[in-house]
């Protein structure tokens, strides 16, 4: 069986899909669309997916356009190495902890990073209105990412268990898109509090680390950082 992943580097919800392949000991064909030419927006892939939305999943005639439901389909699909839990109480913990993090942790990194990587935001834009809404956006993601990090400070290896799920997969590239932005914008981001707070999130950063281990994450990063 053929496994065909359209994507956008560095996309989170692509990227998601990525990690739950890793986590399952998986293969795909990646197809890269060129965000910068509006790949995603024109022909082949509109007829894909009128949408024009990444990711798009497609095997043996199947055409999957979520990430969630790729997930989930791939755990049917392929057993071994459950993204969803092997009990109904895995399952529970799991899904509310994957929810989260696709509706919080997703809004709240779209939020503060969009002006980061695409807005231009800079230490420029002090004393303004648009300062205001940047730092409030911060505090926002500084605010989830204290939560992941209470999460895991009860001796777990990864959100929902001892073993790498959904919500890692989920949760894990808005984490690692807010490192990205400070390695490519270190003053600003150390002056909206990230510095300091990666210092202090100790069970986050070793999360961040242990699923960056994982067989076949490394694989997973964006090509263009």
């Amino acid at each position: 069986m053929t496994l065909t992943l359209t994507t956008i580097s560095g996309s989170p919800r692509g990227w998601r899909v990525l990690l739950g392949l890793a986590f399952k000991r998986l293969s795909t064909e990646i197809k890269e669309l060129k965000l910068s030419e509006n790949e995603h927006k024109t022909e082949p892939f509109i007829s894909l997916n009128p949408r024009g939305t990444v990711p798009v999943m497609e095997s043996d005639g199947t055409v999957l356009r979520d990430s969630m439901a790729i997930l989930a389909w791939l755990d049917r699909k392929f057993p071994e190495h459950p993204l969803f839990g092997s009990t109904d109480q895995e399952a529970a913990e799991i899904w509310q902890a994957t929810m989260e993090g696709r509706q919080y942790l997703r809004q709240a990194a779209a939020d503060f990073l969009t002006p980061v990587f695409f807005g231009g935001a800079s230490l420029d834009d002090k004393n303004t209105p648009k300062w205001e809404s940047l730092t409030s956006a911060a505090e926002t993601m500084q605010s989830e990412m204290t939560l992941l990090d209470g999460k895991l400070s009860d001796g777990r290896l990864f959100l929902a268990g001892m073993k790498p799920s959904a919500a890692d997969a989920v949760s894990w590239p808005e984490v690692r898109l807010v490192q990205r932005a400070s390695e490519t914008k270190p003053d600003l981001m150390a002056e909206l509090g990230f510095a300091e707070l990666a210092n202090t999130l100790d069970h986050l950063e070793a999360w961040k680390q242990r699923v960056f281990d994982c067989p076949g994450v490394e694989a997973t990063m964006p090509g263009h950082w």
